[in-house]
């Protein structure tokens, strides 16, 4: 993997590539050698102040907002078309900043492009207001406006795809944006700044500042200027997120983490459910918010489905992310190899029997983590309640239907959740029983852009995606108009003197 060539990376701010105004940089490192890729502009409070100065200033006083519609989908579909264009480079820095297999990281840049024009498309069909007529004397309708400067805080995890999937619905219903990206996946986040430069938007319109969440990020989650604050990640981030930005009253959509749970019965599609959990867990390094890390096998067939389990295990293709016959690559970071090892030492403690695959001599440089399961498990073990985010998954069986919801909902998470059977009624049953913002249903982990996107408990606040986006990233403002006679009453005016008979005599 040639790093030699990649360039070190600035801030985007106000159309301009700018070093940080510190003039410091921090080190990106590859998570297949722990070397140095390249130098990264470290921002500051003061770099987000003059971002945010800059996107407010656009907001108030430049034409995005103003200009028609069309024109500014323009733009947006510009940007799809770039994406496109670029798509191989885009896979190519994305794998070598987070050891995603190429295989997968070329899949995400088409799924950029689409979240663009998918946006482009629901802004001119679904960003409609409504009518409301009271007899024949008013009429009140509902319009939607941008609402000011978006803040995005993106994660680490398929980097590229999440950044787009925020900025695209703020910058097409008419916002301006400031994106503070993960600082562990910088590569990306500025290659999309040289594409949105490249399509021409105007000044200030889109902005990035790279840095530290607890420096970057903080400032711009408590910044008076800024009216919407999305994040994507943790969910012990996304609380002190949602605290400090509390003062200034802002609008906050936490997508966090999850323990999501797939759920296979005796009478399920067996070799269906498995290639579904085992792309669920193993894929993305295991490293997704979504990721079925909790596995309830009924016990009619939990032996059969787990020595078809250790098969897979066996079998999955660990190797540079960069040879497309790789499954898994290295995870983004030795602080969390060193997290993810952490659980997986601590479930052999718990009484959890560990099956691991092994790592090539030749990687052991690399952060990698072998597709490991946590067999005998039970739910309350550290292992299955915590996000480990890495590529092993606790496999705990279970008797009834009645036995397996109460675990699967006995967890702080409530992201997502997968079901398994061929009783479509039990299926059903159960899937509105979950606590969880989203079930599959015989189905692995695939999503329709028009559906709403988030999780219930401590996995998140809000919903994205589709049309729901428009409500947090939008205003809705209502008129009242009078098309008829009223009668209003009076306040403040003298009233007449009445005058009697006797004063007329």
């Amino acid at each position: 993997m040639d790093v030699s060539a990649v360039p070190n990376i600035k801030q985007y701010i106000n159309g301009e590539f700018l070093e940080a105004d510190s003039n410091e940089m921090f080190s990106n490192i590859s998570p297949f050698t722990n070397k140095e890729i390249n130098q990264v502009a470290k921002g500051s409070e003061v770099d987000i102040d003059i971002a945010v100065a800059a996107a407010r200033d656009a907001f108030k006083h430049g034409p995005w907002r103003e200009m028609p519609v069309k024109e500014r989908l323009n733009y947006i579909k510009k940007i799809a078309d770039l994406i496109e264009e670029e798509a191989e480079e885009i896979s190519y820095l994305e794998s070598l900043d987070t050891g995603l297999p190429i295989s997968q990281t070329k899949k995400q840049a088409a799924r950029a492009a689409e979240n663009f024009r998918f946006y482009a498309e629901m802004v001119n069909s679904r960003l409609v207001g409504e009518a409301y007529q009271v007899d024949e004397a008013f009429i009140n309708y509902t319009i939607h406006k941008p609402v000011g400067v978006a803040g995005l805080i993106t994660p680490w995890n398929a980097p590229f795809m999440l950044e787009t999937w925020k900025v695209a619905p703020a910058l097409a219903t008419g916002n301006t944006v400031v994106l503070k990206p993960a600082e562990w996946s910088p590569l990306t986040a500025n290659k999309l700044a040289e594409i949105i430069d490249k399509a021409g938007l105007p000044k200030g319109v889109f902005n990035i500042v790279h840095g530290f969440g607890e420096t970057a990020g903080a400032a711009l989650v408590a910044h008076p200027d800024v009216q919407l604050i999305s994040f994507t990640g943790e969910t012990k981030t996304g609380s002190e997120i949602i605290r400090n930005g509390a003062s200034t009253l802002k609008r906050v959509s936490m997508e966090l983490g999850g323990k999501s749970p797939a759920i296979i019965f005796d009478d399920a599609d067996l070799e269906k459910a498995l290639d579904a959990v085992v792309w669920g867990i193993f894929s993305f390094n295991g490293e997704r918010c979504t990721a079925n890390s909790r596995l309830f096998v009924q016990e009619g067939i939990h032996d059969e489905f787990v020595r078809l389990l250790k098969e897979r295990v066996d079998n999955i293709i660990i190797g540079d992310p960069m040879n497309p016959n790789s499954e898994i690559g290295p995870l983004i970071h030795k602080e969390h190899f060193e997290n993810v090892s952490r659980y997986i030492q601590l479930a052999r403690e718990e009484g959890a029997e560990v099956i691991s695959g092994k790592i090539p001599e030749e990687l052991k440089e690399g952060n990698y983590v072998a597709p490991t399961l946590l067999l005998n498990c039970r739910n309350d073990m550290t292992v299955a309640q915590e996000e480990i985010f890495g590529p092993v998954m606790a496999v705990i069986p279970f008797k009834s239907e009645e036995q397996v919801l109460e675990m699967a909902n006995d967890s702080k998470y409530g992201l997502a959740a997968y079901i398994w059977t061929t009783d479509i009624k039990r299926g059903h049953r159960l899937a509105q029983k979950v606590d969880s913002g989203m079930v599959w249903l015989n189905s692995q982990n695939v999503r329709d852009l028009r559906i709403p996107f988030g999780g219930s408990k401590n996995s998140g606040v809000g919903r994205e995606g589709g049309h729901y986006s428009f409500e947090f990233y939008t205003e809705t403002q209502v008129v009242h108009v009078s098309i008829g006679e009223q009668s209003i009453p009076k306040f403040g005016v003298k009233k007449k003197q009445q005058i009697t008979a006797s004063e007329i005599r």
